[in-house]
């Protein structure tokens, strides 16, 4: 059996065994995508807690001058 070079045989023990890397990759990488979202979504609610905190402090706290101690 002669095989032209553009042609692609494969058998199916090949096509199994390349289905299988395709799935174990896809896997993996939407292991890593779902972590990625989780986080994003911690980091946004921690930015918020700390935004909220943030200007709690500022209007209870008038600004203060820490330059004056200061020799630039």
């Amino acid at each position: 059996m002669t095989t032209n070079s553009l042609t692609l045989n494969f058998s199916a023990m090949e096509l199994s065994n390349i289905v299988t890397v395709l799935i174990i990759t896809v896997f993996v990488f939407l292991v890593l995508l779902i972590l990625g979202v989780r986080k994003s979504y911690k980091l946004k609610a921690e930015n918020e807690r700390l935004s909220k905190e943030n200007t709690d402090k500022d209007e209870d706290k008038a600004y203060e001058d820490f330059t004056e101690g200061h020799l630039y």
